[in-house]
């Protein structure tokens, strides 16, 4: 099996059926969907679930062969507890995180998505993931995703370097995981809000991870979460500070102190999420991605 889809939800409502409802509609049937629920209790939320549950059982619309919905439902602490207690259950070679609220971009994005991982297989000269064969380096395919809030495309940095992984790593909704990736090393939840980048850079930095770009748009993204509130984000850049000492020499963390403070960062996030005037600044990334 190639691709593992993960939703963790707690009294999600409406927005657990949309997401679901947007990975069952994908031409490309190589997938499971792992549904870890933190024991939701609105009925709303319930009522999914109990169409989830009673899909193993009977022919149902979302009785899909082989099993393919698996419903887990358990206490966490939280979105990156919960997401660590699912992947104990995946079976793919490749992991997605897609969240509650929101949903894959088109109903083609697994199809190229494998289309990409098969062919990095045969350039590699290794064995693809149709074979059943491990490539020898992990790997994390990406993309871009589609911003709700501010309407606009959101481009992923096409070259991971050090300062990428400083500035703006990708998003985790557009991250395709070697499952092995997330097997050596759960994510730390000592981080309230930035577990997945301290991830992402583990994976770069100790695992090894090979990064690869995918000129895809991957998911639309909800945004306005938990990580984005006032109080959060002064907690983000705490979290920041002390992530990217972790894996980057003191000299290099300054330098691109630096770098941001004179390039006028802060002004530049502002601009990325005001809604009038987002859409123009993405443009004008993507050009400059493409020099």
């Amino acid at each position: 099996m190639t691709f593992s889809i993960i939703v963790v939800c707690l009294n999600a409502g409406d927005k657990l059926r949309d997401t679901i409802e947007s990975i069952l509609d994908q031409t490309e049937q190589d997938y499971e969907i792992i549904i870890k629920d933190g024991e939701s209790e609105d009925e709303t939320t319930q009522k999914y679930l109990n169409r989830y549950r009673q899909a193993k059982q009977e022919d149902t619309e979302y009785a899909v062969p082989g099993g393919r919905i698996r419903l887990y439902c358990s206490k966490d602490a939280g979105i990156y507890d919960a997401m660590n207690q699912a992947v104990q259950y995946v079976r793919g070679d490749y992991v997605l995180f897609l969240n509650c609220g929101d949903s894959f971009y088109d109903n083609k994005v697994l199809e190229s998505v494998k289309e990409k991982i098969l062919r990095g297989g045969k350039k590699s000269g290794q064995q693809t993931v149709q074979t059943s064969e491990k490539l020898r380096a992990p790997y994390i395919f990406y993309g871009n995703i589609y911003e709700r809030l501010t309407d606009a495309l959101v481009q992923s940095n096409p070259v991971i370097d050090d300062f990428a992984c400083y500035r703006n790593i990708p998003c985790h909704q557009a991250c395709f995981y070697a499952a092995e990736l997330l097997r050596g090393k759960a994510f730390n939840t000592d981080y309230a809000v930035r577990a997945d980048y301290e991830h992402f850079l583990w994976c770069y930095y100790k695992a090894h991870a090979k990064t690869v770009y995918i000129p895809i748009t991957v998911a639309f993204y909800e945004g306005g979460g938990f990580s984005e509130t006032r109080e959060n984000e002064k907690r983000s850049r705490r979290e920041h500070r002390e992530i990217v000492h972790r894996y980057m020499p003191a000299a290099k963390v300054r330098k691109y102190q630096l770098i941001m403070a004179v390039t006028f960062a802060p002004l530049r996030s502002w601009v990325a999420r005001n809604p009038f005037t987002a859409k123009a600044y993405q443009t004008i990334k993507r050009k400059l991605y493409k020099r």
